[in-house]
């Protein structure tokens, strides 16, 4: 009897559970109404941004803090501090405005600028996130398909783990904000279909005659980024970061590493004082 028991309450569980299709179009429903949301909300935001060596050691990093007020398309982002320094001669040298070149062709300058516009200045996202990293919003989704790995605890909430990847092998020409070149896995608050948690990998690879022609090769280019809830219906990205090594034409190594921190989250309606700041954890 015990076991007819358990087998009923297992169908019965399994009955309940929907598809992912079902999660996944939940998850793009709440995004859209979520962004709308965090319209009303201006917040603080910290990025570090570094490029480092082959040897291990830092060529140059730059501290970002901006506040940041989201709008109905894009950001509207406020420089309030800024700390740069760059490795010349075993010295490091500071500089106090983004953009900054000490040198005619300053590769690692130009690269670290171009990753914060592209990667958390985005303009294709209302936060700044490339939406085309993270497959969440409904047009995205279209281009990945899904797979339910199973249900899990995530500090205290239970939440559906959820695999995706192109649904057609990525090319060259994927690597743009229009195309689906990134595979990964994403954990879904099973109450409130909400994405907790997103790592994404690059599903593409660099082809042969790029690393042995030109010497160019991207490896280990992979992005997490991660929300908590503020409010009813209300969720933010609070932190965001990645790393990946770069080599260019045979002699230009660097691991590039990107983090961004969100906090001090306040309504921007006059006759409200709320204001939420992130937990440390």
């Amino acid at each position: 009897m015990k076991v007819l028991l358990l087998i009923f309450a297992a169908l019965i569980a399994r009955a309940q559970t929907p598809t992912v299709d079902q999660i996944m179009s939940r998850v793009a429903l709440n995004q859209a109404k979520s962004q709308d949301l965090r319209t009303s909300y201006l917040y603080h935001q910290k990025q570090v941004l570094k490029a480092v060596r082959g040897n291990g050691k830092i060529a140059r990093e730059e501290h970002r803090e901006y506040t940041v007020t989201p709008k109905h398309r894009g950001v509207e982002r406020t420089l309030v501090s800024f700390e740069g320094k760059y490795e010349n001669h075993g010295k490091f040298m500071p500089y106090s405005q983004p953009r900054y070149q000490y040198k005619g062709m300053d590769i690692d300058g130009e690269l670290l600028d171009s990753f914060s516009r592209d990667m958390l200045q985005n303009s294709n996202g209302r936060d700044g996130i490339d939406t085309s990293l993270f497959p969440l919003t409904y047009h995205q989704q279209l281009k990945y398909n899904f797979t339910l790995i199973g249900q899990q605890d995530y500090h205290g909430h239970p939440v559906y783990r959820v695999r995706f990847e192109p649904r057609k092998k990525p090319g060259f020409d994927d690597l743009d904000d229009n195309g689906a070149a990134w595979k990964g896995e994403a954990l879904i608050d099973a109450e409130e279909y909400q994405p907790v948690n997103v790592h994404t990998d690059l599903a593409w690879k660099a082809p042969l005659w790029l690393k042995t022609v030109l010497g160019t090769n991207f490896r280990g280019v992979g992005f997490n980024v991660t929300y908590q809830k503020f409010a009813d219906g209300l969720w933010f990205p609070v932190s965001y970061g990645g790393e990946f090594e770069v080599r260019a034409v045979f002699f230009y190594k660097r691991t590039f590493t990107i983090a961004m921190t969100n906090s001090d989250f306040r309504h921007t309606d006059v006759t409200s004082n709320v204001a939420y700041a992130l937990e440390d954890k």
